[in-house]
């Protein structure tokens, strides 16, 4: 695998070969971006999610894994959606072991 940038962003370059004969070989190339998106817990349940890159996505899951699995079907919709309008698309974030996220918690001082 290949990684290298686009005009929109840092991407990888994966070749996959498919079909093995000798007559006939084909290979399908496509490129992985990545995209930060934030799982918020829900009280009644389940977890929202939101992508920063994409304010118009909002997707959910009643676990953390079908979470994580709606949002990437939905950035790819979203991705789709970009391409077949002509709008450019967002930068792939940066390596995610390089952004650290967490919540901080403060008191407020009473009024």
């Amino acid at each position: 695998m290949r990684s290298f940038s686009a005009g929109f962003g840092q991407f990888e370059k994966r070749d996959r070969v498919i079909g093995m004969s000798k007559k006939s070989r084909k290979t399908i190339t496509g490129f992985v971006a990545q995209y930060e998106c934030t799982f918020r817990p829900e009280p009644e349940g389940g977890y929202t999610v939101r992508c920063a890159a994409f304010p118009e996505l909002v997707t959910h899951g009643g676990t953390l894994e079908q979470a994580r699995q709606n949002a990437r079907e939905a950035l790819e919709l979203c991705l789709e959606v970009y391409r077949e309008k002509g709008w450019k698309l967002p930068a792939s974030d940066a390596d995610p072991r390089k952004t650290i996220k967490e919540l901080v918690p403060v008191k407020l001082a009473r009024a």
